[in-house]
């Protein structure tokens, strides 16, 4: 049995459905333990990760596990993991978490994830991936709205990922020991600008969309309307100060799956309706 952790999100439920296909038997955690859109025969279960005495029962039986980031629970569920015989663990972390620098937020919460796992005796994998192309569903209400799309951070290159080759990633690294102890920096094929992001969703949905680029303090605005000022701090010194460099295609997704990473164009295909 291998458990997935954060089993609705967009790594999460590309993962499920990738060892579905590959004849694995899966249970898949959410908070919800909801069961829609699961394949066929995909045990799902509820479970809380900054509660880990709500994920206990879901370890039993369980050899490999995919688990989420930085939630409170993680030490006490990894320790759990290891009573239990759960034998490898692979995180989701982030590019930032090689930094080293515990005073941006987001940073902080990927290290102390990745110590917990360190530390907690079991074989583990790290994914390290840039920015999710699915971010791009943040523009969904401006693109129905006209052909006129703000974009914060307009002169960053970064080479976002489709969270469907994360999810592919994973898969290798749960079902074998080849990249247990490692840290596995993953990007898309592409250093594309939000700009550049637009333009492909305009061209995919035959519009004409013009890109706008907010001002760092308007970004910052933004950012701070939609999550703790903490976070936003990080993400504005990511991507205005220059401490996280997102723009290097590296060939990891080919090494690990033996094939290229999804273009930013085919992600757009694939998820074109959300759009519309």
């Amino acid at each position: 049995m291998i458990l997935v952790t954060g089993a609705t999100g967009n790594v999460g439920s590309e993962l499920v459905h990738a060892l579905a296909e590959a004849g694995e038997p899966v249970r898949a955690l959410s908070r919800s333990g909801r069961t829609d859109g699961l394949p066929a025969g995909v045990e799902a279960v509820a479970g809380d990760l900054d509660r880990p005495e709500t994920v206990r029962d879901a370890l039993k039986g369980v050899r490999a596990m995919f688990l989420m980031p930085g939630y409170g629970g993680q030490r006490r569920i990894l320790a759990d993991a290891r009573d239990a015989g759960v034998e490898r663990v692979v995180m989701l972390s982030g590019g930032s978490a090689g930094t080293g620098d515990r005073t941006n937020a987001v940073s902080a919460y990927l290290i102390d994830a990745e110590d917990s796992v360190r530390e907690s005796g079991l074989a583990w994998t790290f994914l390290r991936p840039t920015s999710f192309m699915s971010n791009a569903l943040r523009l969904v209400d401006q693109i129905r709205a006209g052909d006129t799309v703000r974009v914060p951070f307009p002169d960053v290159y970064t080479t976002d990922i489709d969270p469907y080759d994360i999810a592919q990633c994973a898969l290798h690294a749960l079902l074998s020991d080849a990249h247990s102890g490692r840290a596995l920096e993953l990007t898309g094929p592409q250093a594309l600008l939000p700009a550049d992001r637009v333009r492909v969703l305009g061209e995919v949905l035959g519009r004409d969309l013009r890109a706008v680029g907010l001002g760092p303090e308007e970004a910052r605005a933004e950012l701070e309307a939609a999550m703790p000022k903490p976070f936003a701090d990080a993400i504005v010194s990511f991507f205005v100060d220059g401490t996280l460099d997102e723009s290097v295609v590296r060939p990891t997704v080919r090494e690990v799956t033996g094939r290229e990473p999804r273009t930013f164009d085919q992600w757009a295909r694939t998820h074109a309706d959300a759009f519309r």
